[in-house]
């Protein structure tokens, strides 16, 4: 199976102590990073070697990801990792556009040094992701730039739907880690915080809607040249 020493030892490692949750959480981030893909066959009799537990375990998390939208269950051939649905990518950026566009507003309305100085202090880690062709780097910095706008509301649901919408689109948006991407919403990520800076609301959601509007375009884009991803590419 697809990296699973990876996946057994991140296992291992502390949280929680339930084997069920364990294996959820070790297979999920498999997932979601990609280093299971989609489409990627999950072996029952396998796992339970992997991670030393029984057969129960295995398929308590398996219907928990399946729950989660992340693995397929078929009766007659097993279990696989689902492919990406452009439907739910789509579902999901609407969210993310309605309530982190109004938060770029928000904070262009009040003007916040604090807020400012640690935005700015996240586009200096970005640029330098982006000179060194950190990838990875640069994607958790991305991920920390939303994060610190959404979170900065103070609203606990806003950031929690906020996130749980993001989640369901990073493995989306991790095919789209190439150079350009990243120099891209580098770009954007600027002029996001300028508008901001500037307190201008109108600017700053206009801004974020670009920005996640353009992450949409692309995906759809990779769907069109990758439809074996895709669970509903067109």
């Amino acid at each position: 199976m697809e990296s699973i020493e990876r996946i057994t030892a991140a296992a291992a490692k502390g949280g929680p102590t339930g084997a069920t949750e364990r294996v959820v959480e070790a297979l999920r981030d498999a997932i979601v990073t990609l280093e299971l893909r989609p489409g990627a066959m999950l072996d029952k009799s396998e796992l339970t070697k992997r991670f030393g537990v029984s057969r129960f375990p295995i398929a308590e998390a398996l219907n928990r990801l399946k729950a989660e939208g992340l693995v397929e269950i078929r009766p007659q051939s097993g279990s696989a990792v689902s492919r990406i649905r452009l439907a739910d990518a789509r579902e999901n950026m609407f969210l993310r556009r309605a309530l982190e566009a109004e938060a770029a507003a928000f904070h262009a309305a009040r003007n916040s040094e604090p807020l400012l100085a640690e935005l700015n202090r996240n586009m200096r880690y970005q640029k330098a992701a982006l000179d060194a062709d950190d990838r990875p780097g640069f994607h958790r910095l991305d991920l920390e730039f939303h994060d610190i706008l959404v979170t900065a509301v103070g609203y606990k649901r806003v950031r929690s739907t906020v996130e749980g919408a993001r989640l369901s689109l990073d493995r989306a948006r991790r095919l789209l880690i190439t150079p350009r991407r990243i120099e891209l919403s580098h770009s954007e990520h600027v002029v996001i915080v300028r508008s901001i800076a500037d307190g201008d609301p109108l600017a700053a959601r206009a801004a974020m809607n670009a920005h996640l509007d353009s992450v949409l375009e692309e995906i759809e884009a990779f769907s069109r040249t990758n439809p074996a991803v895709f669970a509903d590419s067109e």
